[in-house]
């Protein structure tokens, strides 16, 4: 590779030199970034990644139907499962049972 004197050459000169290396380097980029992005799919191929605009689809699960209900407001529900609600925690803070908030479902 040539040594520049960049201290002698041109405004122009220099202009041209920087358009080049800039394509240059562009150039190379993209070609990396596609070799990259090869390998991520080859090493993905068969996992579902979300690179390639795959979704993970999860498995089905049964509709869970609620359990417990805050008697002041009815369309408040639980069905068990995770935190306790704020309305059932002061509930039973307060003394109340939990199974005086179950529904009892008629069948």
């Amino acid at each position: 590779m040539e040594r520049c004197d960049f201290e002698s050459m041109s405004a122009d000169q220099l202009w041209t030199l920087h358009e080049k290396i800039t394509a240059t380097l562009v150039a190379k980029m993209i070609a990396e970034k596609a070799q990259i992005d090869q390998r991520l799919s080859e090493l993905n191929q068969g996992v579902g990644s979300k690179t390639d605009g795959a979704h993970i689809v999860r498995r089905p699960y049964p509709k869970v139907f609620p359990k417990f209900q805050n008697p002041a407001r009815p369309f408040e529900t639980w069905a068990g499962r995770g935190k306790k609600p704020r309305w059932l925690t002061a509930q039973l803070n307060s003394g109340n049972r939990m199974d005086d908030f179950r529904i009892h479902q008629t069948i």
